[in-house]
């Protein structure tokens, strides 16, 4: 057996709750002025772990040499992938948007996920 131990995130405030430190406006902005924040719970070369939020608004977004597993926790809107699919967002929703993925957020009250991202590239 390895040495290796699990990282232990522990909250100090719930998801739902926890204070985030703003990022500012997105910068793929298409309508409205969405500002996202962020709280990262775990980081290392690997990928990353943390509490997401952005105020509503529309903008692009891909997936370029990572997979990101987005489990929604407050808001609403609709992602629709670059073929057409569109995903409701709500709390409850769990969505993974693997490597390659193209598509378009529409947030019409303010979202919040819960995330981890993870480097699938091998370059």
């Amino acid at each position: 057996m390895s040495g290796t131990t699990i990282p232990e995130i522990v909250y100090d405030a719930a998801p739902e709750t926890r204070e985030l430190t703003v990022l500012g406006p997105r910068t793929s902005s298409l309508a409205g002025a969405p500002v996202e924040s962020v709280h990262v719970l775990h980081r290392n070369p690997g990928g990353r772990s943390g509490i997401w939020e952005c105020t509503p608004g529309r903008f692009d977004s891909a997936r370029n040499g990572d997979t990101e597993l987005m489990h929604f926790i407050a808001g609403a809107g609709t992602i629709t992938t670059a073929d057409g699919t569109v995903h409701d967002i709500r709390p409850g929703v769990v969505l993974v948007a693997p490597d390659g993925w193209r598509g378009t957020w529409d947030i019409s009250e303010t979202v919040r996920k819960v995330y981890t991202i993870w480097a699938t590239s091998t370059e």
